[in-house]
């Protein structure tokens, strides 16, 4: 039989050194007594249940609040460029959306890759921290070019000319930069939770619902907790390509820019932590929430999350952006450079469009048509 931490959830194992039962996850111990007194709550329905001093269950109006968070960040990567290591780098600065765009200075940067600006202006690059890491290209121009038709291909109402021919007005290999946050956390969290019965006599119907409270906790490790550091890269579009494996991530050298462009952050890594911090929170929330069984209805009443050893890392991921136009509207389509996912709404052909529409239209009508004649024959 499997024991669960009643702290975290996680499997316990016995320690011979301790001769008691130890959890890997949260380093609670228990003796085989106080598991066996545990159970026998479990089977009674009073798991979790916070009691008074009487044993009986706590009102929810009683119960003691939970800690405030502490979500505090190290931001200072303590990554900055040496003299010398961007002599060969150049910035290239939008007219239009203001966009910055770092490459070598062999990089032909015709218009911007965030509005399709045929005009940018090309100057020294300077100052902004150096990355940490770098994600290198896998994928080429070409596996790019081969997914958008892929793409449209299975839209069954886009414009047939996305799909029989390369549409694209430009397609630009881009590094994305990405702050990725990295802690350890002690996760208190207090669900409100109800069982209901029901029962009826000769008069009337019963219901009767009592609200638990049910607490929730452990230690949890996150690891490179990405916030892209680019204001110009629309957030959704971004999170639509992740995951990004960063176990492949390398020590980011200049050479990995040669031939790319790599976006200049214009978002700081501390007006990304409220960004990562949502993300950890709704981890926390839903991992703690699965733990939480054998109720009719469970809801998040409050929490407590206490980061330690935090910090935060600088990074590159590699990222295809392809534009093209369609009657005069922009649409804007991105590739994980590492994976090869795909994402981007296409434009909708009218004329497909109605065709789909009435030959499903018809095929309902049709089939709605020989239900009724079916019935009336019965």
């Amino acid at each position: 039989m499997d024991y669960k931490c009643p702290a975290c959830g996680g499997a316990l194992e016995f320690d011979p050194a301790l001769q008691k039962m130890k959890c890997p996850y949260c380093d609670s111990v228990f003796s085989m007594e106080e598991l066996a007194a545990k159970d026998e709550q479990l089977n009674t329905g009073a798991a979790a249940v916070q009691t008074g001093p009487d044993g009986e269950p706590m009102n929810p109006e009683d119960a003691a609040p939970l800690p405030e968070d502490q979500l505090n960040w190290n931001t200072d990567t303590g990554n900055y460029w040496d003299s010398g290591e961007t002599a060969g780098m150049k910035v290239y600065v939008c007219n239009s959306c203001g966009g910055e765009i770092v490459g070598d200075e062999t990089m032909a940067a015709t218009s911007c890759p965030f509005c399709g600006n045929p005009t940018v202006i090309m100057g020294n690059f300077t100052g902004a921290l150096k990355p940490d890491l770098v994600i290198p290209f896998k994928l080429d121009k070409k596996a790019a070019k081969d997914a958008l038709r892929m793409h449209a291909k299975s839209k069954k109402m886009a414009p047939k000319l996305f799909s029989d021919e390369q549409h694209l007005d430009e397609i630009k290999g881009i590094y994305v930069p990405y702050w990725l946050f990295d802690s350890s956390a002690d996760v208190q969290l207090r669900f409100r939770a109800t069982r209901s019965r029901a029962w009826s006599d000769r008069n009337y119907n019963y219901v009767e619902t009592e609200e638990y409270l049910v607490d929730r906790g452990g230690s949890m490790s996150f690891e490179a907790v990405p916030a892209d550091g680019s204001s110009k890269m629309d957030d959704t579009l971004m999170e639509s390509i992740e995951p990004f494996d960063v176990s492949e991530a390398v020590p980011f050298q200049t050479a990995y820019l040669a031939g790319y462009l790599a976006d200049k952050y214009d978002v700081t890594a501390e007006q990304s932590v409220e960004r990562a911090n949502e993300r950890i929170r709704k981890t926390a929330e839903m991992t703690f929430a699965d733990q939480v069984q054998g109720y009719e209805t469970v809801r998040l009443d409050s929490s407590s999350i206490q980061l330690r050893d935090s910090k935060v890392r600088y990074a590159l991921y590699p990222v295809w952006l392809l534009n093209t136009s369609w009657k005069g509207n922009k649409y804007t389509f991105a590739m994980n450079a590492q994976t090869g996912k795909f994402v981007g709404d296409l434009p909708v052909d009218k004329g497909a469009y109605w065709k789909y529409l009435l030959l499903y239209g018809g095929i309902f009508a049709a089939v709605a048509y020989l239900l009724v004649t079916l019935f009336q024959s019965l």
